[in-house]
């Protein structure tokens, strides 16, 4: 049976916490950013977990991380 490879692109997307939860980034914050405010800039610059039913998945393709 050969090795499982990590996904490249979910590897570079998602971190996954010393507890096991998998951190994701948001969108909207990579151009555009001079009409934003600065509170909008500030709330999208934070990574919130992902949700329960999308990390079974996730750690799948993140396996070899």
């Amino acid at each position: 049976m050969p090795k499982m490879k990590t996904h490249s692109s979910l590897k570079d997307r998602f971190k996954i916490t010393g507890t096991g939860k998998v951190k994701r980034y948001k969108a909207y914050k990579n151009h555009l950013l001079s009409h934003k405010s600065g509170r909008q800039k500030r709330v999208l610059a934070t990574q919130p977990l992902m949700a329960a039913g999308d990390v079974r998945r996730l750690k799948q393709g993140l396996s070899n991380i």
